[in-house]
């Protein structure tokens, strides 16, 4: 079985990294890390890539432009083979001629329901709107912040007493599911982009699922 080549971009701890790391070390996965980049050499997800055996670069963004950057970014990413691209707690926005050069082919996941909550404190937001559930998406990147075909979403519930930080830590849990399941349906040809929506066919699992908070 060919084995889709991907690169996980990431700029800290990198737990959804290893969410990805941990799915395709099965020898059925329809997905293989071939590099994990990072903007920041002090990343603690290249020590995870690395103790995987997987290869790593440092694409600094100090110092250049961002086209500049892109372009460095863009030269390691194709000389390694890659094909598609995972963002993973990657911290730089990236322009509209590099998302377009990479058109349908690079996947995020943000910490909420998109189309609400976008950009950063998504916690924070999702409280003081008093919303019962919250949850993270998987999509595919346009050049606008957090927008794109949705791929999958993962519910959890808000729960009277949470605060941004437990709020967080469930929603991050769900994510570590989500992401694996996302990258999996891209892989397979099961989730395929039309426009701006995906079209799931023939999906082994649900592309979304309500998490229990007791479980």
């Amino acid at each position: 079985m060919a084995r889709l080549p991907i690169a996980v971009l990431i700029s800290g701890r990198g737990s959804n990294l290893q969410a990805l790391i941990d799915a395709c070390a099965a020898p059925d996965f329809a997905a293989r890390i071939v590099l994990v980049a990072a903007n920041n050499a002090d990343a603690f997800g290249l020590e995870r890539a690395r103790q995987a055996g997987i290869a790593t670069a440092i694409v600094d963004h100090r110092g250049r432009s961002r086209e500049a950057f892109e372009a460095a970014l863009d030269q390691v990413l194709r000389q390694a083979g890659v094909e598609l691209i995972c963002l993973a707690g990657f911290m730089r926005l990236l322009t509209a001629g590099f998302v377009t050069r990479w058109a349908d082919r690079i996947l995020n996941i943000h910490p909420s329901l998109l189309p609400a909550f976008k950009g950063l404190h998504v916690h924070e937001q999702a409280i003081a709107a008093g919303v019962r559930f919250s949850g993270c998406t998987v999509h595919v990147v346009r050049p606008e912040m957090d927008a794109g075909p949705i791929i999958a979403q993962a519910a959890v519930p808000v729960l009277p007493e949470d605060t941004p930080e437990t709020l967080a830590e469930r929603v991050l849990a769900a994510e570590h599911r989500l992401y694996p399941l996302a990258l999996k349906l891209i892989a397979e040809g099961r989730a395929m982009v039309e426009g701006e929506r995906v079209r799931l066919a023939g999906a082994p699992a649900p592309a979304s699922f309500l998490t229990n908070p007791l479980a």
